[in-house]
């Protein structure tokens, strides 16, 4: 009879433990949430700036270590076709640009961090490196931004500089060529996870 209650009490100890720990497991992964993210790509022409806003997104991200900022993945993907500048006009030479019919989406995959840096209440600098994919070409790029955690909020913020025809873009023009677009783009991002 003793035995049993040993043994009951390690089986309830055991299930107890798998019950926090999944837990724990499941509490260090959060969904893009698209209507408070936002990422904008900025850039020139020979006419005058421009901007483009993503109006849809998803992804994820994943903590080795929540309290430590320690990232084991992250994951954005963007509608290509939801990219929009507010004049139809741009939209369709941009979507014609990144060939949308055949490549749907623009996505960004964590392949490794290099230094997590903490500056306390939550907030780190994230050294780290990707895959980025745009019209079907995927390049591996570099990227610092700024993490914050509060609340079960996540913050990820920063800016990344790239070149058009370094994923095999021919930059846009327009009016038979008189207006031409320049080759560098900058990507703003503030994508928030919960």
């Amino acid at each position: 009879m003793n035995s049993n209650i040993k043994m009951f009490k390690r089986v309830f100890g055991f299930m107890l433990l798998l019950v926090f720990t999944s837990h724990s497991i499941q509490a260090q992964q959060f969904n893009l949430v698209n209507k408070e993210s936002t990422l904008t790509v900025l850039g020139t022409s020979s006419l005058h700036d421009w901007h483009l806003t993503a109006e849809q997104q998803s992804g994820k991200i994943v903590f080795k270590s929540l309290e430590a900022g320690e990232i084991e993945s992250c994951t954005i993907n963007i509608v290509a076709e939801s990219l929009k500048s507010g004049k139809s006009s741009m939209d369709k030479n941009t979507y014609k640009a990144l060939n949308t019919s055949s490549h749907k989406n623009i996505s960004f995959q964590l392949t490794s961090v290099k230094e997590t840096v903490n500056k306390g209440n939550g907030k780190f600098v994230i050294k780290a490196e990707g895959n980025l994919s745009i019209s079907g070409v995927k390049k591996s790029i570099p990227l610092e931004f700024s993490l914050s955690i509060v609340d079960g909020k996540i913050t990820l913020t920063g800016e990344k500089k790239i070149k058009m025809t370094d994923f095999k873009i021919d930059p846009p023009t327009a009016l038979l060529g008189t207006i031409t677009t320049g080759d560098d783009i900058t990507i703003k991002f503030s994508t928030i996870y919960k």
